[in-house]
């Protein structure tokens, strides 16, 4: 869940608590308003029987224990107008039946909804009588219920509670929606940190966060400033000592090509002259050993054969002689050579296994690629079609060079359609991978594994630049 969504939550979940609390408050209140309402009006109509009583002792001197005291005069106007709406008042004088008079509804408000008078009732309740006595000559006369109506009641709670909690509800959704906006803004510098670190994902080094105003963004900024900055500095370095350790490879390549020509290709050719010798001279008298010196003859051509591949790998063809365009030809000319040895190698009758074709396709003029570009995008090429070649079973392996943009430099593709999954290459990369990899990172450029625009095999894109390296590598 995301923090703008986790703190949005909390503050709907505050609002909705302090709504309930304010709910349940607001019909507490009501109902001790109620319950004051009734005990005032009950004194209010024990005043004004008692003040009627007087009256008639008065005006009319009827007294007496069969005085009929305030009979009819409290159903007056007077005495409704200290009834409070809603509210039912019953008089009962001495041994007679009581009286009962209710105020009116008016201002009470529409019917609540069933289940508010449902809650209403459960939690307090029908309304309990306010009892007063009437005393006349310090005796008591009669007797005051004051009790209010449960319609009138639920009317007034009702009322008063969805003013108060209407009111209520629109102030929290204002500060709701003002909370939100304001964590929202308060939050922003996150969004940016976030897209930041997934820059850096990338190989972006150069980018720097500003100073936020909140204390903790700030020193989260910093922290990824500093981070950066040492990312930067520390894959500058490990890119000047990878193409260090490309350098020495190279030298190391070159080395050992001119040992195994030197020393290993004039042992193989001495042998072989001697083989021959051998069986030239014993083919009359010794036919036997004539047969020996040339199967040690094949040997020795055989392994001349594999020197010679060998040769080729280590050391590339002379790039400023040759042209890195005839030296990728080439590469591509030995292994459509070597897949027609393999297929002529056979065995009579056995299982036709597929022999790639290999297919080179350049795009602009590479005459003006400089040598050590040249020599790296050699490379790579050289183990991409390894790659290809022995992780895959394609029929069809195209190489694509493009070196007219020099802005961009030098795109390298290889695609076969030998089924592999380019997901699975990524998970389980090999050394070779690996090395691709780090040759591209310490020269600057780019590279990505994704499935052709066929949809089967692989295609592995590269990017070198021309110019200076620089400090990392971004991996697609």
């Amino acid at each position: 869940m995301r923090l703008l969504t986790g703190l949005i939550l909390r503050v709907v979940a505050v609002v909705a608590l302090c709504l309930a609390a304010a709910s349940a408050w607001v019909m507490w209140d009501v109902n001790r308003t109620i319950r004051a309402e009734a005990v005032a009006s009950a004194d209010r109509v024990v005043r004004e029987a008692r003040e009627l009583a007087w009256r008639e002792l008065t005006w009319r001197g009827s007294s007496g224990r069969d005085a009929k005291y305030a009979f009819p005069d409290w159903r007056s106007s007077e005495t409704l107008r200290v009834i409070a709406p809603g509210y039912c008042v019953s008089l009962a004088w001495t041994d007679e039946a009581p009286r009962r008079l209710c105020g009116g509804w008016s201002g009470m408000g529409a019917a609540p909804p069933a289940w508010f008078d449902a809650a209403y009732s459960a939690l307090f309740g029908p309304s309990r009588p306010v009892t007063r006595t009437v005393t006349l000559h310090r005796r008591d006369a009669g007797q005051v219920i004051a009790v209010a109506d449960h319609g009138a009641a639920a009317r007034q709670a009702w009322r008063v509670v969805s003013v108060v909690v209407g009111v209520a509800a629109a102030m929290a959704a204002g500060i709701g929606l003002l909370a939100t906006l304001v964590i929202g803004h308060a939050l922003m510098p996150a969004e940016r940190i976030v897209r930041c670190l997934r820059n850096m994902e990338g190989g972006a080094y150069d980018l720097r966060l500003p100073a936020f105003r909140a204390r903790e963004f700030a020193l989260i900024a910093r922290a990824v400033n500093d981070l950066t900055q040492r990312l930067a500095e520390t894959t500058a370095q490990r890119a000047a000592l990878t193409r260090r350790l490309f350098q020495v490879q190279e030298e190391e390549r070159r080395t050992l090509a001119r040992d195994l020509h030197d020393e290993f290709g004039q042992c193989l050719t001495a042998a072989s002259a001697l083989a021959a010798a051998i069986a030239a001279g014993t083919e009359v008298e010794r036919p036997d050993i004539a047969e020996d010196a040339r199967a040690i003859s094949g040997i020795t051509e055989r392994m001349m054969g594999t020197l010679r591949s060998t040769l080729a790998r280590l050391r590339p063809p002379d790039l400023d002689a040759v042209g890195l365009e005839r030296s990728l030809g080439h590469l591509i000319a030995t292994w459509n050579a070597h897949g027609a040895a393999l297929a002529a190698a056979r065995p009579a009758g056995a299982v036709p296994e597929t022999i790639p074709a290999f297919r080179l396709d350049i795009v602009g003029s590479l005459s003006h690629v400089p040598a050590q570009a040249g020599l790296n995008l050699y490379r790579i090429a050289q183990e991409c079609l390894t790659n290809a070649a022995r992780h895959g079973r394609p029929s069809e392996v195209r190489l694509r060079v493009e070196g007219d943009d020099p802005v961009r430099g030098l795109a390298l593709s290889v695609e076969d359609d030998g089924g592999g999954a380019p997901e699975r290459l990524e998970a389980r990369a090999g050394y070779g991978l690996i090395g691709i990899r780090e040759r591209v990172a310490a020269l600057g450029g780019s590279l990505s594994i994704e499935r052709p625009a066929g949809g089967i095999g692989v295609r592995i894109a590269a990017i070198i630049p021309f110019g200076p390296e620089p400090a990392g590598a971004r991996f697609a």
